[in-house]
């Protein structure tokens, strides 16, 4: 299977989570690596709209499709096992609480998790500190131009 992830040029040969461990993440506490990724490049290009003020357009950024092995069991987070309210910005503690207990359980490499942002996609979390994680492999890094009306220019 390939995932997506969009990064700054300067992070753009990394697979560490350490972004999502310095600040959080809706599935994530301080202090947890993970790393996001989407079953989409539609998707990623969303989620980083939604977190970029409106009027400004990033720049220097490059997408990576990033392979996981098709061997590897993916654990899923049910919806139905979400809050009603699982989607509110800032993000909740509950939802942070899932991906935490997935990386402490340390069972599975990959958590499939419902988009905050597009109703029926998904993000999957890799989890770098599984024994699994050498596994995954960068297939490729390219340069990624966003469309400016999307950021409201």
């Amino acid at each position: 299977m390939i995932v997506y992830r969009l990064s700054k040029k300067k992070h753009k040969n990394e697979l560490s989570g350490k972004g999502a461990e310095m600040s959080g993440g809706r599935w994530n506490s301080v202090g947890n690596a993970v790393i996001y990724t989407a079953e989409s490049r539609a998707l990623c290009t969303t989620e980083i709209a939604v977190h970029t003020p409106l009027g400004i357009v990033p720049k220097d950024y490059f997408l990576i499709s990033i392979e996981i092995p098709e061997n590897i069991k993916i654990k899923q987070c049910e919806l139905n096992s979400l809050p009603k309210n699982w989607r509110t910005f800032p993000h909740i503690q509950s939802t942070k609480k899932v991906g935490d207990e997935f990386l402490k359980q340390n069972d599975f490499l990959v958590l499939k998790v419902p988009s905050a942002i597009i109703q029926d996609e998904f993000n999957y979390l890799i989890n770098p500190g599984h024994k699994d994680f050498m596994k995954i492999k960068i297939k490729s890094v390219e340069p990624f131009t966003f469309e400016k009306r999307l950021f409201g220019r």
